[in-house]
């Protein structure tokens, strides 16, 4: 009997598109012949839909055309399994299709922060990607950073502040400023693929481009900039149970730092991939080489404390963390967890000899046993206090 699979992507953050991109390679993945496959797209304006157009990358060129030619369906359980049905009647009825787990892929706002995880934990439904906790500390840079801090987890001198108050503190935040020393990193806390980040390289720019920062976030992580500079990623795939670490890849940039235009504008040069036809893979059609070139001890050092900070977060599912090497002493520093990465770092596990289907396959495996496990934990008693108030 076939697995029913509810593919989730799209969603209403600045990372809709890259969500479709990842999201195809997903289906395309799947074997139709273990699972049946159900994309869920949600539109801009938090509407939910499927539809046999969604398989096919070619048809989201025109988002608005492509919603119209989809049924807009509604999510509910009966009978603990989950359903999803049309909202329109057809000649054949509203027919609906069960779910018996989801696959997240969405990137950014309520998409990656914990939002839809909580709607899963709702229905009662097993799900690949990091539980609602997990989900909201990977999104927010900034309490994600507190809790790796509690931990001892390795990062550069950072603060962060609210994007209400920079007229009234900017003379703390000059202060604050000045004691890391510039050049300085501002970015929004809650978003990714690079979008809303700032390069800050004196006092002068301070407060211009921390304005323009908060014009993304409400929420403002700003770090000290390592000028020498080599970036690396690695994922981690599993659950606090058990995880393994894929090889590790170092990421090139045309600037002083990775762009959005980097990672998914398409076309770009890679030492392993790349597109011949300029169309952009996501992630994988980044500039990298993988495995990266790395002094000895630092690959171990990565890997160890890659899995710590995975454990650290309570993740689950596939992750990617991103790294940075300071050149001039070699430190390495912990920068950011992705909890549901562009391309699900397929290109990553490949090089350990795990292909996308084989990946694929073991996040929907790993879903159902942390699903298996949380089932033997209590969460309810069946004794009802509201009996007492009955009326006599």
């Amino acid at each position: 009997m076939k697995i029913n699979v509810g593919v989730f992507f799209g969603g209403v953050s600045c990372e809709h598109e890259i969500s479709c991109i990842s999201a195809n390679q997903v289906l395309k993945a799947l074997d139709p012949e273990r699972y049946e496959i159900i994309p869920v797209y949600i539109s801009k304006d938090y509407d939910f839909y499927t539809g046999d157009a969604l398989f096919d990358l070619a048809n989201y060129y025109d988002l608005n055309n492509l919603c119209s030619s989809l049924d807009k369906i509604c999510i509910y359980k009966d009978q603990n399994r989950v359903y999803i049905k049309p909202l329109k009647s057809t000649v054949f009825g509203k027919k609906e299709k069960p779910i018996d787990v989801a696959f997240p892929v969405m990137h950014g706002t309520h998409g990656e922060d914990g939002c839809l995880q909580g709607l899963f934990e709702m229905l009662n439904l097993p799900y690949t990607s990091s539980d609602v906790l997990a989900s909201a500390l990977g999104q927010d840079k900034a309490v994600m950073k507190i809790v790796l801090k509690s931990d001892d987890i390795p990062m550069v001198p950072w603060f962060y502040f609210w994007s209400h108050e920079i007229d009234e503190k900017i003379s703390e935040l000059k202060d604050k400023a000045s004691k890391i020393g510039y050049p300085l990193i501002a970015k929004p806390a809650n978003l990714g693929s690079s979008i809303g980040i700032q390069i800050i390289h004196d006092e002068n720019e301070l407060e211009e481009k921390l304005k323009e920062a908060a014009s993304f976030d409400f929420k403002i992580v700003v770090e000290k900039m390592i000028t020498q500079l080599k970036e690396c990623n690695i994922s981690v795939m599993g659950s606090l149970y058990d995880c393994k670490v894929s090889a590790i890849e170092e990421v090139y940039k045309n600037d002083e730092m990775l762009s959005f235009k980097d990672k998914y504008e398409g076309g770009s040069k890679s030492a392993k991939g790349g597109s011949k036809d300029g169309a952009s893979k996501g992630m994988a059609s980044t500039s990298r080489k993988v495995p990266a070139v790395l002094k000895d001890g630092q690959q171990e050092f990565i890997e160890d404390l890659a899995k710590r900070t995975f454990k650290v977060l309570g993740a689950k599912g596939c992750v990617r963390i991103d790294f940075m090497i300071d050149e001039a002493d070699d430190s390495v520093y912990v920068n950011e967890i992705n909890s549901i990465p562009g391309s699900l770092a397929y290109y990553l596990w490949s090089e350990k000899g795990l292909d996308f289907v084989s990946e694929c396959d073991e996040l929907l495996n790993n879903a159902l046993k942390v699903y298996r496990e949380k089932e033997k934990k209590v969460y309810s008693f069946s004794t009802n206090i509201l009996s007492n108030y009955r009326r006599k």
